[in-house]
């Protein structure tokens, strides 16, 4: 078994929110609602699943009902797959550092609590599917992060070494997450919470992803 990196996705190895928030706006269109989210505010509220961006959205029009974001949630994942690469990128440095850990021996793969189907389908469309070794969606297993099985189910999928093992991500599910394994967290500072990531107290936290396997080598050693 390997030292090993687990990786959250959204908001962490690419910034899917352009496309999350206009899979939400479409739905919207469709219910009649005149309530749109915004590219320039709402991003963090993309990161936070569809069921977030439908609630957000019925609430500022003054018509939330948990029922109905349910019975829009599956709508909202048909929309979504039928766009999900259109502004989607991968993080600068991303897909170079995660080579780069595979290169010095780490095992790596991704805990996402987006549906496992759409991680695959993004992922490869992105060309970068084969990099990961595991991939933990939310419907993967019973639970989903901050449940520490979620993480532990990536690390065991990629043959990475329990007691040498980390999380990467970008918000406060991820460091619970950890937390919740006993593991060190690096959170990103350059997904749309920004500089608030310090704030959870990770054990690191990196700006660019030239900085991450020096921080991973820090907390959990070279293999």
């Amino acid at each position: 078994m390997q030292p090993c990196v687990i990786f959250d996705l959204d908001g962490t190895l690419a910034d899917t929110s352009l496309d999350l928030l206009a899979a939400a706006n479409r739905c919207f269109e469709e219910m009649g609602e005149d309530v749109r989210l915004s590219i320039d505010s709402d991003r963090m509220v993309a990161l936070r699943g569809g069921r977030m961006m439908l609630g957000t959205g019925l609430k500022r029009a003054g018509r939330f009902d948990e029922a109905r974001v349910m019975d829009w949630y599956p709508r909202l994942l048909e929309v979504y797959a039928e766009t999900l690469d259109v502004h989607t990128q991968m993080y600068p440095g991303a897909v170079a550092s995660v080579e780069q850990l595979k290169e010095a021996g780490y095992a790596v793969g991704i805990c996402t609590n987006k549906p496992e189907g759409l991680a695959h389908t993004l992922l490869t469309r992105l060309g970068v599917r084969d990099l990961f070794g595991s991939l933990i969606g939310a419907d993967t297993l019973p639970v989903k992060k901050p449940d520490p099985a979620h993480f532990w189910a990536a690390v065991d999928g990629c043959g990475g070494q329990r007691e040498a093992s980390l999380l990467v991500g970008d918000s406060d599910t991820d460091r619970k997450t950890s937390a919740a394994a006993r593991v060190p967290s690096v959170l990103v500072a350059f997904s749309p919470a920004g500089e608030a990531v310090r704030d959870l107290a990770p054990e690191s936290v990196i700006t660019h992803f030239d900085q991450l396997h020096g921080e991973v080598a820090r907390l959990i050693g070279h293999p």
